[in-house]
């Protein structure tokens, strides 16, 4: 006798039906062992869940497409999703919002329009666009902000905006200012999730020096004695590009074009075989070309869970959340552990002080700039900087504007002296890796 196939409730129409959120009543409709000691069951948490609570989702990628799935079925139904990229062919193993004819297209549009198809009275609006071109008050909209993300200045961009729109009173925190950050990341069969107070704990910059370093290859490695198929890429990437202008002068490398892969693929392939290397593969010369971090489906899954698990918590009040760093890893069986990372007094994001700055009045400026790109604690990319002097907003360097790069880097050369910095001088620093000033304080040593 054939089973009689039931119909599939999530594709019709009907918002809700009997018994659609029992599994979420069971959490907050009842207490617990582990429900926190102040929590009082009731209705309104849930209620408070389906048409108030406003959630932005940073990131449609591999972590992203778990969130979106993740937070939708628990109850989240006003959502908002960011994301810059577009659908890669290479995405559809693991990001399963995606399928094959929506390659090239948005990845934040398709995932969301997938979620809302999919969940009948979840609205997921999607924003196909950089985080940098929101502005405060669309972020400030929100109850909870979780990330996806992979770009560690990506990160610490969020960050500095959630703490540009805390608000003081006589130097206490008010804390109705505070937007939750949760904070989730994979590379390979590792993972971590954490959960971050603006203001009150340890901020993405306070634990900088957690994230790995970009791996580079020394250039002697590289152009002389290569040994692995990455040095061959690399070798193509950094020095033959630029010298053979394979499609015109001034074009640059753009990882996302196969034409441009496929040349670099191809060069490499070339090198290799002169060195006697194997192991270049299109796929391997992509990953070089765009620094991919390597993926796996199972990993996004469980960090997702995770960083959905802390959004329900602490949009529902009814437990305790993650304090507030935590780590997996199944690389050789399942590890995992949480420990509590510590605000740093002298965060330079978060500390609310002027950072003290050492230097010598015959250091030069190009001495400062490589200690605010070099410092493990400050990791900035482009700093300009700017000061005060006799009264008038002077700008020492900026590298992001070529006419005013150009102006300013005599500067580099000369010694903090020269430039007529004063022991005591504020130095005020912009990066892309926040949206806030930093200021840094001048100590000059003997």
């Amino acid at each position: 006798m054939a089973e009689r196939e039931e119909p599939m409730l999530v594709d019709g129409t009907t918002s809700d039906w009997q018994g659609r959120w029992d599994h979420v009543k069971k959490f907050l409709e009842r207490a617990g062992p582990f429900t926190h000691p102040d929590f009082e069951p009731s209705t309104e948490s849930l209620q408070f869940l389906l048409d108030m609570c406003k959630i932005l989702v940073v990131g449609a990628g591999g972590l992203g497409c778990e969130l979106l799935k993740d937070l939708a079925l628990s109850g989240f139904r006003h959502i908002h999703v960011v994301d810059m990229d577009t659908i890669d062919v290479s995405n559809l193993n693991r990001q399963f919002l995606f399928r094959p004819q929506d390659v090239g297209r948005p990845k934040a549009e398709v995932a969301a329009n997938f979620i809302n198809r999919r969940v009948p009275g979840c609205r997921v609006v999607p924003h196909f666009k950089k985080i940098q071109d929101l502005d405060e008050m669309f972020y400030r909209q929100f109850h909870i902000i979780v990330c996806g993300l992979d770009s560690v200045i990506a990160r610490r961009w969020i960050n500095g905006m959630l703490l540009s729109l805390l608000v003081y009173e006589d130097g206490v925190l008010d804390t109705s200012s505070i937007i939750p950050l949760i904070d989730g990341g994979t590379e390979g069969f590792k993972g971590n999730a954490r959960v971050i107070l603006p203001g009150m704990t340890a901020c993405i910059d306070c634990t900088l020096e957690l994230y790995p370093p970009q791996i580079n290859f020394p250039m002697c490695t590289i152009a002389s004695m290569p040994r692995l198929p990455e040095h061959c890429i690399e070798y193509v990437r950094i020095l033959q590009w630029p010298k053979d202008k394979p499609f015109g002068d001034g074009v640059a490398l753009d990882g996302d074009d196969p034409k441009h892969i496929q040349w670099v693929f191809q060069r490499s392939l070339e090198r290799a075989a002169q060195f006697n290397i194997t192991g270049v593969t299109y796929r391997l010369t992509q990953g070089v070309v765009k620094r991919i971090i390597p993926a796996v489906a199972s990993t996004n899954a469980v960090i997702a869970a995770a960083c959905g698990t802390e959004v329900f918590k602490i949009a529902s009040s009814a437990y305790s959340t993650l304090n507030n760093y935590l780590v997996f890893n199944d690389v050789d069986g399942l590890y995992t552990y949480t420990f509590e990372a510590e605000k740093k007094e002298n965060c330079s994001a978060c500390s609310q002080v002027p950072q003290d700055m050492r230097f010598s009045p015959s250091a030069t400026l190009q001495d400062v700039l490589n200690y605010l790109t070099d410092s493990t604690s400050l990791q900035m990319k482009s700093p300009a900087i700017t000061t005060t002097l006799d009264g008038k907003n002077k700008t020492l360097y900026l590298q992001t504007v070529a006419s005013i790069e150009e102006r300013t880097r005599p500067n580099l050369s000369k010694t903090l002296k020269e430039l007529g910095l004063v022991d005591g001088q504020e130095l005020a620093v912009a990066d892309v890796t926040t949206p806030q000033t930093v200021l840094f304080k001048l100590s000059f040593t003997s």
